[in-house]
């Protein structure tokens, strides 16, 4: 099966570095939770966030939404022909079940992750629809076994959509950033196969992902 991670994902719980900010203590104040059932969200702790480590790669939980909305619509993934995974900067995984309806409201997607960090697995009539795992990138590329795993970056090799679908295989891995700036670590990048731009300049991660898995609908799968 053809596999998409979004990789180094910025999704996280408020850390607990932050939790005596002024701005973390207003919000979690206003809505009843504690900062640890908060996901870190730059829209809300832009103040908290300043200077911290890897600040533009964090706090934007809505990127994740963006690709998921995107990706989860496909025919690829409605024809059980694609696996997704979340892979976070704080190194935990979230598995996406194939039979996963996303809701479109952010504020909805943001109290579901919410309670999946706290519950760690969220269940509908005894099958799970989300689970979040504490792992690496590389352990999960142990778990799916790609035959090739194919990442997407402007330092990448230049190419069109047309060219890299056809190299992609059933049992290829396609990886995206779920983050708003700046590149794959190297410990993350060392693991591809091949590294490929399809554009010259930077593009958001949804658009990446829902253009190379058209092209794969395109010629291989549909």
């Amino acid at each position: 099966m053809l596999t998409l991670v979004i990789a180094e994902s910025s999704l996280e719980t408020i850390p607990s570095e932050l939790q005596n900010h002024p701005s973390i203590v207003s919000y979690c104040r206003k809505n009843k939770k504690t900062y640890s059932e908060v996901l870190l969200d730059n829209s809300w702790h832009f103040a908290a966030m300043k200077g911290i480590k890897n600040e533009i790669k964090r706090g934007r939980p809505d990127i994740i939404h963006l690709i998921l909305l995107a990706t989860c619509s496909t025919p690829l993934f409605q024809k059980n022909k694609l696996s997704i995974f979340v892979h976070t900067l704080n190194d935990k995984v979230i598995s996406i079940s194939d039979n996963i309806r996303l809701p479109k409201s952010y504020h909805r997607f943001q109290g579901l992750v919410e309670k999946l960090f706290k519950e760690k697995k969220i269940e509908t009539d005894g099958t799970a629809l989300l689970e979040l795992n504490e792992m690496t990138f590389e352990e999960l590329l142990s778990k799916i076994q790609p035959d090739q795993v194919i990442g997407f970056s402007t330092e990448g090799k230049k190419s069109n959509c047309e060219d890299i679908s056809q190299i992609i295989t059933k049992n290829s891995c396609i990886v995206i950033g779920g983050f708003q700036k700046g590149h794959f670590n190297q410990k993350t990048s060392k693991q591809f196969s091949e590294l490929r731009s399809i554009y010259p300049d930077s593009l958001e991660s949804h658009v990446v992902a829902s253009r190379i898995l058209y092209e794969c609908e395109k010629t291989i799968f549909i």
